[in-house]
């Protein structure tokens, strides 16, 4: 069936497809630079301020689970052990929001290091393949850190030390005698058996809540230590997040 004449004058009215200017002198191709790194850069805080929120809920979170559990001799240390599963819920996320902070913090650095870096301070033996790299991964971006090297990074930053505020105060609710009606009537457990019955959590026994306590905190001695190669802008001195 022809067109009707009114779709033949709509598509003689749209304007011809005109193809992307790119820059060909080097004025244009320095404003190009300038107002990429500065998106580049909005992008990287806009991560990076995710990452520092979720850092500020889980010390929150630590600061009212201390002062649910340690406030009155009566409460129970299983709101440490819920603390610890929150903090580690928090952990996951801000790994996660690592990853995505890294590929832009990655271009950035890369943009400074090979272009700016040469502008203030010439070196010899800079190549053009960082500016083909760049190109490749704006048209397929791949995370650079896997889920298991962001979390040993935010372990090591900061989730360590909240875990072992949660571990040290777990430890005192456990081995005192809880339950008690004063703080006054609180003392130390005088045997294992005593502490293994005041770390039993409803039909839970004391055994099982130390050892998953015990592996818990051996996966995060060990996430904490391990520390991978630098790779990426990591191996570019030691200013990171």
């Amino acid at each position: 069936m022809p067109p009707k004449n009114d779709q033949i004058v709509v598509q003689n009215l749209r304007p011809p497809l005109k193809a992307p200017v790119f820059p060909s002198t080097s004025t244009e191709f320095i404003n190009v630079m300038a107002h990429y790194h500065r998106a580049e850069i909005a992008r990287m805080a806009g991560w990076r301020d995710r990452i520092d929120r979720t850092t500020n809920w889980a010390i929150t979170v630590v600061a009212a689970m201390l002062s649910v559990s340690l406030s009155t001799p009566t409460a129970h240390h299983g709101v440490l052990i819920f603390a610890m599963v929150l903090v580690l819920l928090l952990l996951v996320i801000e790994a996660r929001r690592y990853r995505f902070f890294d590929v832009y913090r990655n271009r950035v650095r890369r943009m400074e290091r090979n272009y700016y870096a040469q502008i203030f301070a010439p070196q010899d033996g800079t190549t053009d393949d960082w500016i083909l790299k760049l190109g490749e991964d704006l048209r397929q971006p791949l995370f650079l850190t896997s889920t298991r090297q962001a979390l040993s990074r935010r372990l090591r930053r900061n989730y360590c030390w909240l875990f072992l505020i949660l571990l040290f105060a777990w430890l005192v609710k456990t081995t005192f005698i809880r339950m008690q009606e004063s703080a006054v009537d609180a003392h130390l457990v005088t045997s294992v058996g005593e502490w293994v019955r005041n770390a039993a959590i409803g039909p839970l026994p004391g055994w099982f809540v130390i050892a998953t306590v015990a592996v818990f905190y051996g996966w995060i001695l060990y996430a904490s230590l391990h520390k991978p190669v630098g790779e990426g802008e990591l191996a570019f001195g030691n200013v990171h997040v």
